[in-house]
């Protein structure tokens, strides 16, 4: 399978099964789509060969069945028939999303965990459930040293102490049983002070900041309980927690909405504030919201993207450099085939907490009784949740058996395709087609940085 498209000036064609990108000239990107269709029709070599006579595409053949006998170009998909021993596979869980409080002081009008009670009652974790759901990790992680925990919520600040109590656990967890945490805190940060953040630099790999950007997208979409906005107060501990981590590890994240569809404004805005790691998302919401996406939205939003990805390259050459993270793609190494083939491990590998100890796939189904997985004291008692997730693939979703994104994308959110369609085997069609827009800039990113740097070497 190949997919070609033309962006920033560039030729590009992605060999999807090899993973292999080739920038070509106007006559090899025509020619190319051609001997698809015929190999694809059953061609030989010779026949091909024999079909197209111009000096120009006997240069450009040579150069495609090159690629093609080294394995880089019109490459067989090895992992559809590797499937049936793919879902046959053990697996252990590795992350956890302890939900430390449900509850918070935001009153964020796209919230999904609905005010942060995740349409049920408010509550927060204790130690002894957080305790439990450490040990549950550790007990079912297999030889897996290396282990992730998220601080989720509502807002997880409201439940501080205990925070601080279950990272002490964990890491009196890790030596006795070889095992390693990296633990990540999502704040709002409306609640976030100096003795919080020397803490969190210490002992959290990873910290998520919530912000939609410009003040006046965030505070129409991200208001206290009030209606007071939540910028002023946020963006000063923000952009102090950043550079005390030294702008690494660490991201700002914000959601678009149908309100601010020149999005790629908000990211800039983020940048221009001094923040180098950023998430700028699209929302997820039913289509009666007044600020769900509309397939109308889509190719402003496309655009929106393509504005983004010349922009960061501009700034990039200027010596001002920015990570976007939904175009960080790893052209070479890249995640392993289980991840490629199957995404998140949600279910499965990953599971959400809720402060009174029940298990749920992942944070965007905890509340819907039909995921309920099992608890803590019981451990996973609904195994056909778990194997309805386990078994769901890039291959078992029609939407992404021939789709060029699907080994980056690994086929979407789960979530969000129940959402959209009743089914995890379903896809989200607006955040899908989004998606590929983003691989597709986040390709042609990394074309643009090696071409420089070939032009630069070349002087």
């Amino acid at each position: 399978m190949i997919h070609q498209y033309q962006s920033n000036g560039y030729n590009i064609v992605l060999d999807v099964n090899s993973g292999s990108v080739h920038v070509v000239d106007d006559a090899a990107y025509g020619l190319i789509a051609k001997v698809d269709e015929d190999l694809k029709a059953g061609m030989e070599e010779t026949a091909i060969r024999a079909k197209y006579q111009t000096a120009e595409e006997q240069e450009a053949l040579d150069e495609i069945f090159t690629l093609k006998n080294e394995n880089m170009l019109f490459t067989e998909d090895i992992y559809e028939p590797y499937i049936d021993q793919f879902m046959k596979r053990e697996t252990v869980v590795k992350a956890m999303c302890l939900h430390i409080a449900h509850d918070c002081n935001l009153a964020c009008r796209y919230c999904f965990a609905g005010e942060g009670e995740y349409h049920g009652g408010r509550g927060l974790m204790s130690f002894e459930v957080g305790k439990k759901a450490l040990d549950y990790l550790v007990a079912h992680s297999g030889s897996r040293v290396n282990l992730e925990v998220d601080f989720f919520g509502g807002e997880p600040l409201l439940n501080w102490d205990v925070v601080k109590q279950l990272v002490a656990y964990g890491r009196s967890l890790e030596e006795p049983n070889h095992k390693k945490f990296r633990f990540t805190l999502t704040t709002n940060g409306t609640l976030l002070n100096d003795e919080m953040m020397e803490f969190i630099n210490t002992e959290m790999g990873n910290l998520v900041l919530s912000i939609d950007g410009r003040k006046e997208v965030n505070d129409r979409m991200r208001p206290y309980r009030g209606g007071q906005g939540s910028y002023d107060k946020i963006l000063p501990k923000y952009l102090k927690a950043a550079e005390s981590r030294n702008q690494m590890n660490y991201y700002v994240r914000g959601t678009y909405t149908h309100f601010n569809t020149d999005f790629s404004k908000d990211v800039l805005h983020l940048a221009d504030l001094g923040f180098q790691q950023i998430s700028v998302e699209p929302v997820v919401a039913p289509p009666e919201a007044e600020y769900a996406l509309t397939q109308e939205d889509v190719p402003g939003l496309m655009q929106q993207y393509d504005e983004l990805a010349l922009e960061m390259l501009r700034r990039k050459k200027e010596g001002r450099p920015f990570n976007f993270f939904h175009f960080m793609i790893d052209l070479e190494g890249g995640p392993c085939v289980a991840k490629r083939l199957s995404g998140c491990g949600s279910g499965c590998e990953y599971l959400a907490v809720t402060p009174w100890g029940d298990f749920y796939p992942c944070h965007q189904f905890v509340g819907q009784k039909e995921f309920l997985m099992g608890n803590v004291d019981d451990g996973i008692t609904n195994e056909e949740v778990r194997q309805m997730f386990h078994d769901c693939n890039v291959y078992s979703k029609e939407a992404c058996r021939n789709c060029f994104a699907k080994f980056y994308c690994s086929g979407g959110c789960a979530a969000n395709a129940y959402n959209s369609h009743g089914s995890i085997n379903d896809v989200y069609e607006v955040g899908c087609t989004l998606q590929k827009k983003r691989i597709e800039c986040a390709i042609m990113m990394k074309v643009a940085e090696a071409a420089e740097k070939e032009e630069d070497e070349e002087v």
